[in-house]
């Protein structure tokens, strides 16, 4: 029987009437070597706003890990939300797997757009792609935010039960899910408290992964397999740029030891935040808390605080 209807289709349907109320337009831009790169980027950008990068995590596509964040700091900033290669729009003939070659297409589409200073906050997946770019292009990035990314990992951690899928090929099946029950288990490690997916029929489940999770399906295994190979916190070059790590306190893809292991890393340079009861997926989980600590960071305004939560003036708290 034919499908009539498309939940997952509607929602994205409604993120990108959004992002274009929002002020964002899509772009594709062609890297002239067989990469196709899609990017949400400003309508019309604004000279006195400064430029922030939004990256994305494994899962669905940027429009559906960024929408609740894309309306809280397009105040402030020129946003720029593009497509990780093998997601969404994005898609290269090339054969490198690494965060490596995604920070560098990631900034060749930055630079087709005349961006040439930028923060960025990269999420999961893109925490690795995020702070590659930061070294890599250290005088284009000003500030960095990592966001529950393991890229203090070493290889020899998947060996020495620090995960909780020690396992990569199963790691890799439970990250690009194909069945409703390997989306059942990937939710339950991403959520604190998973939303009720065990009491959704299959059938929606099914939509979901037809929608976001069939292409490119070992190209993105490829991209999780290419994470630990050789990884030593020894080769991990300290980025020099003023670094807030945001993770979720019962992270269960990347355990909290890691962020704590980055801050020590990374030194004075940086500064963490634990956002308690959530997990790896706090953007969806806390998104208020989430948006808070980017403002702050990122702008420095009193008035950012009134941009997520506005209240009158009578009912503001008096300074203690």
């Amino acid at each position: 029987m034919t499908k009539c209807f498309s939940f997952t289709e509607y929602k994205n349907w409604c993120y990108r009437s959004a992002f274009t109320k929002w002020g964002l337009q899509s772009t594709v831009t062609d890297l002239k070597d067989g990469t196709v790169m899609h990017c949400w980027v400003p309508k019309a950008r604004k000279e006195s706003k400064p430029n922030l990068l939004l990256i994305h995590g494994l899962g669905a596509n940027a429009l559906w890990q960024w929408a609740d964040v894309v309306r809280h700091v397009i105040p402030f900033f020129n946003v720029y939300v593009p497509d990780l290669v093998f997601f969404g729009d994005s898609v290269t003939t090339r054969p490198e797997r690494t965060e490596s070659f995604q920070a560098q297409c990631v900034m060749r589409v930055m630079e087709a757009h005349s961006v040439r200073r930028l923060s960025l906050v990269g999420l999961s997946y893109g925490g690795f792609v995020g702070y590659s770019i930061a070294w890599q292009y250290k005088e284009m990035v000003e500030r960095v935010v990592i966001c529950c990314a393991g890229v203090c990992m070493e290889e020899k951690d998947l060996r020495g039960g620090v995960f909780k899928v020690s396992n990569l090929e199963e790691a890799a099946r439970i990250l690009v899910p194909q069945t409703p029950e390997k989306l059942r288990e990937l939710t339950g490690y991403t959520f604190f408290r998973p939303p009720p997916v065990g009491l959704l029929p299959s059938c929606l489940l099914a939509d979901f992964i037809d929608s976001m999770c069939t292409e490119y399906v070992e190209e993105k295994r490829d991209l999780i397999r290419a994470i630990p190979k050789d990884r030593k916190l020894s080769d991990l070059p300290k980025i020099s740029q003023p670094t807030l790590i945001i993770w979720g306190e019962h992270d269960q893809v990347f355990p909290l030891e890691l962020a704590y292991r980055l801050k020590r890393h990374l030194g004075d340079n940086a500064h963490l935040v634990v956002i308690k009861n959530a997990g790896h997926a706090f953007n969806v989980e806390k998104p208020k808390d989430f948006c808070k600590h980017l403002i702050s960071f990122l702008v420095d305004l009193p008035a950012a605080a009134a941009a997520i939560h506005p209240v009158s003036q009578a009912s503001k708290p008096q300074p203690t």
